[in-house]
């Protein structure tokens, strides 16, 4: 049996998941199904582009509402209270080896995933720190600048 890892997420990316599976199996469910009865009056459904379009398109949203539904149901919810140390769902701030910053959010939706070199490397660090990012394309240093919370 193949181990399923926990997802971190915050209390506001559990809840963005929770509304875009609410509002797939609900309003972009039923629209779909719409326009594949509407695709049916059309005639043959075996020349019927509508049709074939309507079902590839709900394929790929109970294929999303699957995935949003596996993520939830690993989901472990986290909450850091300081800016102390960068955890799941804090901004940092941070700069090369060269000097240039750019932030970045740690999270498991729209952001540098907790999993990546980049945010393995950065969980748990403080301001100030320095930390090693291993990433398929080399290794490079950056330096923390700063840490926030949303």
């Amino acid at each position: 049996m193949n181990e399923q890892r926990a997802e971190h997420l915050t209390l506001d990316q559990r809840s963005a998941l929770e509304t875009e599976l609410a509002e797939l199996e609900g309003p972009r469910r039923r629209e779909i199904i719409e326009a594949i009865k509407r695709a049916r009056e059309f005639g043959d459904i075996s020349e019927n582009f509508e049709y074939h379009a309507a079902k590839n398109e709900q394929g790929l949203l109970e294929r999303r509402i699957h995935i949003l539904k596996d993520r939830l149901h690993r989901a472990v919810t986290v909450e850091h209270e300081t800016n102390e140390s960068v955890g799941v769902g804090s901004f940092v701030e941070l700069a090369d080896e060269g000097g240039e910053k750019m932030e970045v959010e740690i999270s498991a939706v729209g952001g540098v995933s907790p999993d990546s070199p980049l945010g393995s490397a950065l969980l748990g660090a403080k301001v100030g720190d320095a930390v090693d990012v291993e990433a398929p394309s080399g290794s490079w240093k950056a330096r923390v600048l700063a840490i926030r919370r949303a």
